[in-house]
C-alpha cells in the first residue's frame, strides 16, 4: 500500500524560502518518478513539479511548471525514499496546499503561506 507524508510547509514572506518533503513507502521509490502538485482556495490543482525515476538516464529528470521554473527545484534522495520541493523568491501566489503524488495516491496535502 503506497503511503506519502509531507512536511515542510508553513508560512514564509515573500522572496523567502520554504523547503517541502515527501517520505513514501510501500513501492520501489526508485523505479518511479514523483510528482508535486499544489493547490489554492477555490483554483484547480496545478503542476508544479516531477522528478524522473533514477532508471532515467536521458538527460534533464526534473520538469517544472511555468509559473515556478527557475524559483523552485524538485529532487530526490532514493536511500530516504524522500522527494524534495525546494521553494525560492515565494510570491503570494504561491501559497495553495501542496501534495506530493505517484499515480493514483496522493499525500495528505501541507499548507504554503506566503505573505508579509
Amino acid at each position: 500500500q503506497v503511503h506519502l507524508v509531507e512536511s515542510g510547509g508553513g508560512w514564509a514572506q515573500p522572496g523567502g524560502s520554504l523547503t517541502l518533503s515527501c517520505v513514501a513507502s510501500g513501492f520501489n521509490f526508485s523505479r518511479y518518478s514523483m510528482n508535486w502538485f499544489r493547490q489554492a482556495t477555490g483554483k484547480e490543482r496545478e503542476f508544479v513539479a516531477s522528478i524522473a525515476s533514477s532508471e532515467y538516464t536521458f538527460g534533464d529528470n526534473t520538469r517544472y511548471g511555468d509559473s515556478v521554473k527557475g524559483r523552485f527545484t524538485i529532487s530526490r534522495d532514493n536511500a530516504k525514499n524522500t522527494v524534495f520541493l525546494q521553494m525560492n523568491s515565494l510570491k503570494p501566489e504561491d501559497t495553495a496546499v501542496y501534495s506530493c503524488n505517484i499515480g493514483p495516491d496522493w499525500s495528505p496535502g501541507t499548507q504554503v503561506t506566503v505573505s508579509s
